[in-house]
Formats: structure tokens, C-alpha cells, sequence
């Protein structure tokens, strides 16, 4: 990648506000992109080597979407938090064992994306994010979901390809969780709360790939509720 191609780059981005560069085998964060924090709206990077995010991502005040899949990420800086306006993150594909402690400031966050990491459970840090419509934790190394869950904003969870063996009957509290993906993880029956069938907003679980017959969940207390909000959210959207 020579320094024309890139300067034609930044200029693009200078009058649309994106920078796009993926698949180039870059390993770093281009530094030049800090001549343009306060045009950039959207920085997509994905499809590198990148190992590090250096702290001026914080100086990106505008910043909207922020996409970096499949790098080689194995933290990320406390700085990153500092974007109040940061409405969509997608970092699928890295090696990210944990969200910075200040995670929860990124206020605006709409849709989150850590498919594909090593994130061992449900950060208790996207509790506090407001907006958050989608989180998406497939393909972890979650275990468990904690009590804490409970005051999780998504309406949408996707937990498929975990190691999931308990989940917390806290889950069923989620003011307006609607989707809960749980597909291959290694839940029993009986570690599935009744609560999200019999007493939740939860109007569409998926199950399958665990450690029991999907069939059997029919026979569960509270399924007959559970049908009557699937088919009626399915009647709004047909």
C-alpha cells in the first residue's frame, strides 16, 4: 500500500466522511487518519492485521461506525470509550478476551457485533448502553449469562456457539429483549428459566443444537404464553 494510494484514500474520505480500507494487510492503525477526526463518520478496516488500536481513536469525535472485523485485536483502548456518538461497532473475528472498563459510556451505541472473539462471559459493562438494539456474542467462550443480564437495553441477543450451561433467571427481566439466540451451546433443559417462556417479553427463542430435544420445550409451563407473543410479533412483520 504506497503513500499515494493512501493520500487518495484520505482525500476521498476528506469530502464523504468514510474511510474504507480493507484487505490491504495493513498491521496498524493508518496514523494519518488523525488529520481527519473531526470529518470522519464512518472508518471501516477490516479484513487486516491490525494488532493494536492506538489511543487517538479517541479523538474521533464524530465518529459513527467504527468496523475493524476480522484483525488481529486483543484488547482495546480505554480511549475507544470517549466516542459519544459511536452508534455502530463490528469487531467480529478477533482475539478479544474483554471490553475496556469504561465501555459502558459509549452511550449512543446501537448495534455492537463480537462475534468470533474469546470473551468468556456476557460483559456486564453493556448493562448501563440505553439504545443498544443488537449484541451479538456468537462464537465465544461464554459459559454462563450472569445475573446481571437482566438490565441489559438489546432487543436482540445472539449467544449461538457458545459453551452456555447456565443462564440466569434474571434473562426473563430484560425490558425489551425480543430475539434470545441461544443455538449450539450446551444447555440442559431444566437450565433453561421458565420465566423467559411464562414471563418475558422474549417473543422469538431459539434453542436448537443443545443438549436436549426441541420437541420436549413444548411440553414446558409457560410455552402456550410463549407462542402467543411469536405469533403475534409474526403477524406484525408478515
Amino acid at each position: 500500500m504506497g503513500n499515494s494510494a493512501l493520500k487518495a484514500h484520505l482525500e476521498t474520505a476528506q469530502k464523504t466522511g468514510v474511510f474504507q480500507l480493507t484487505g490491504k494487510g495493513l498491521t496498524e492503525f493508518p496514523e494519518d487518519l488523525q488529520k481527519l477526526t473531526s470529518n470522519l463518520r464512518t472508518i471501516d478496516l477490516s479484513n487486516n492485521k491490525i494488532e493494536l488500536l492506538p489511543p487517538l481513536i479517541g479523538k474521533f469525535s464524530f465518529l459513527k461506525s467504527l468496523v475493524l472485523n476480522n484483525n488481529k485485536l486483543t484488547a482495546l483502548p480505554e480511549e475507544l470509550c470517549k466516542l459519544k456518538k459511536l452508534e455502530t461497532l463490528h469487531l467480529n473475528g478477533n482475539h478479544l478476551r474483554q471490553l475496556p472498563a469504561a465501555f459502558g459510556q459509549l452511550l449512543a451505541l446501537k448495534t455492537l457485533s463480537l462475534s468470533g472473539n474469546q470473551l468468556r462471559t456476557v460483559p456486564t459493562q453493556l448493562c448501563g448502553l440505553r439504545h443498544l438494539d443488537v449484541v451479538d456474542l456468537s462464537k465465544n467462550q461464554i459459559q454462563n449469562v450472569p445475573d446481571t443480564v437482566g438490565e441489559l437495553q438489546a432487543i436482540e441477543l445472539n449467544l449461538n456457539q457458545n459453551q452456555i450451561s447456565q443462564i440466569s433467571v434474571q434473562i426473563s427481566h430484560c425490558p425489551r429483549l425480543k430475539v434470545l439466540r441461544l443455538e449450539e451451546n450446551c444447555l440442559e433443559l431444566g437450565m433453561l428459566p421458565q420465566s423467559i417462556l411464562s414471563d418475558s417479553q422474549i417473543s422469538l427463542l431459539a434453542v436448537e443444537g443443545n443438549l436436549f430435544e426441541i420437541k420436549k420445550l413444548r411440553e414446558l409451563e409457560g410455552y402456550d404464553k410463549y407462542m402467543e407473543r411469536f405469533t403475534a410479533t409474526k403477524k406484525k412483520f408478515a
